[in-house]
């Protein structure tokens, strides 16, 4: 965890989520160095070790991955750079030896 980024509240979530589709599928994106969609499956209100509320948001049991997270996605949560397709060259043609016949 980085001590210099701050930590997102339960008001913030919801702030976020009632812009949403209310009908969207919800799904965790986990790992940025091998982008994965998983399946939210709970929500636990619980406190840490200084007592201080938590929520959890966990995926379900089996930890089932739902495929790999959207490239565009990877790039707006900054886990890597845009990338464009790399410029096609035209191919050469073979044309055959001609040898003074």
């Amino acid at each position: 965890m980085n001590p210099h980024t701050p930590q997102m509240t339960v008001g913030e979530l919801i702030d976020r989520l009632s812009a949403c589709d209310r009908s969207s599928k919800v799904h965790l994106a986990l790992n940025p160095f091998f982008p994965m969609a998983h399946q939210v499956a709970q929500v636990i209100e619980a406190q840490d070790e200084s007592g201080t509320p938590v929520v959890f948001i966990a995926e379900d049991a089996d930890g089932e991955q739902h495929g790999h997270l959207l490239p565009d996605i990877a790039v707006q949560l900054t886990w890597q750079e845009p990338v464009d397709a790399p410029q096609r060259r035209r191919r050469g043609t073979i044309r055959p030896v001609d040898n003074g016949r």
